[in-house]
Parts: C-alpha cells; sequence; structure tokens
C-alpha cells in the first residue's frame, strides 16, 4: 500500500531524526541539570549545582549578602535639632508622618465628637436602622470636616517649617512659632483679617505648646 500512502520511512531514518533532538552533554553541564530528569521546580532547586551563585552575573553580587546595599537614603538628618519622636530622614518624613497623624487625630476626635452628637439627636421611639443611620450622618459629618481641615493645617505648616529651617540651618521652638502663625494667617486669608489673627494665634500657640511638650519628652 506504499503507492497509496507513500513510501513508509525506514527504522533507519527515525532513529537518526529522533538523535537529532536529543539534548547534548554540553547542554546538561550549562543548564547544571538534566532536563529530562526533571518533574516539578523542587527538582531544579534540590539538584546540585544548579543554582550555584557563583556561575551568575558577577553584578549580581549575591555571594556578598544584601548588607552591601545600604542606600543613602536611609541615613537619618543631620539637621540640628530635627530630630523628633519618629526617627527622621529629612522634610519629606516630617511632612509624611505628620500630616497623616494629625489628620488621623482630627478624624478620630471629630468621629467621636459625631458619634455623641448622633446619641442626643436620636428621634424618639424611631426604630434601630433609623437611630444607626442618625448616628452614622454625624460622624461622617464630623470625622471627614475636622480630619481634613487639620491635614491642611498640618500640611502647610510642615512645608513652612521646612523652609524655616533649611534658610536658618536649624530646627528650634522660634522657627516653629513663626511657621504656627504664617499657617494660621494663611488658612484663614480668606475670612478678613480679624480671622486671620485669631487663626494665626491659635495655631502659633499650638505649635509652641507642641514644640515645649516634644522637648521635654525628649529630654
Amino acid at each position: 500500500m506504499s503507492w497509496l500512502f507513500g513510501k513508509g520511512k525506514s527504522s533507519n531514518e527515525q532513529t537518526q531524526k529522533h538523535s537529532e533532538f536529543e539534548p547534548d552533554s554540553h547542554i546538561n553541564e550549562k543548564l547544571g541539570f538534566d532536563p529530562q530528569q526533571l518533574t516539578s521546580v523542587s527538582n531544579i532547586i534540590s539538584s546540585p549545582g544548579a543554582l550555584d551563585p557563583a556561575r551568575l552575573h558577577p553584578l549580581a553580587g549575591l555571594e556578598k549578602g544584601v548588607e552591601y546595599l545600604d542606600l543613602e537614603e536611609e541615613q537619618l538628618s543631620t539637621l540640628e535639632g530635627s530630630q523628633g519622636l519618629i526617627p527622621s530622614r529629612g522634610w519629606t518624613d516630617d511632612l509624611c508622618y505628620g500630616t497623616g497623624a494629625v489628620y488621623l487625630v482630627g478624624l478620630g476626635i471629630g468621629g467621636s465628637y459625631g458619634f455623641l452628637e448622633g446619641l442626643r439627636n436620636i428621634p424618639p421611639n424611631s426604630p434601630g436602622k433609623l437611630q444607626l443611620n442618625t448616628i452614622l450622618n454625624h460622624i461622617t459629618r464630623r470625622g471627614p470636616f475636622l480630619g481634613n481641615n487639620m491635614g491642611v493645617l498640618a500640611l502647610t505648616y510642615n512645608l513652612i517649617n521646612s523652609t524655616i529651617d533649611s534658610f536658618r540651618g536649624k530646627h528650634d521652638t522660634p522657627g516653629s512659632i513663626v511657621a504656627g502663625a504664617l499657617t494660621g494667617a494663611i488658612f484663614k486669608s480668606s475670612k478678613g483679617l480679624k480671622p486671620m489673627a485669631y487663626a494665626s494665634a491659635l495655631t502659633a500657640g499650638t505649635a509652641a505648646t507642641w514644640s515645649v511638650l516634644k522637648k521635654g519628652i525628649l529630654e
């Protein structure tokens, strides 16, 4: 039937073709293992010499460990008086930590006040769902409002304070008080001179109180 289906391949040709696709020994030496003997990733890892760091590129530096990857960004700030309650690498850390912490404090205080306010304003003889909805409405109104305002104040204060410190070359209480006064004035600048003065005095007093308290804790 070879005239119908074509001439079949001889056993010698099949053996020769099969041998062409067999991996050579030098390929196995390069890989460090025989691919035909592997069934899972664990076999590759456990194969002796398969994951030898010395055979990788020299720039990998795995034989040195990871302790040599000391980044300069991890060094703490060397500005006089700049270290506070939390170790800081510079003004960016102060900006992130300070703004985030003040925002969370404002959110918690405002949410607590809203919770108490919601309890006082629950309609009498109202069902449970209405009572819960009343409390949640007051929490979501007071919490984000106070948190957002305090976050903006903290963001502005840290930017101004870091600018003053960079010009003066040190961080101290007088610089913090000036930064607080400017922050309050800018925050209420659209309300007129009187609100600006009140806000400036309030934020300056808060900055002075925090500076004295922080100094007392650190010392």
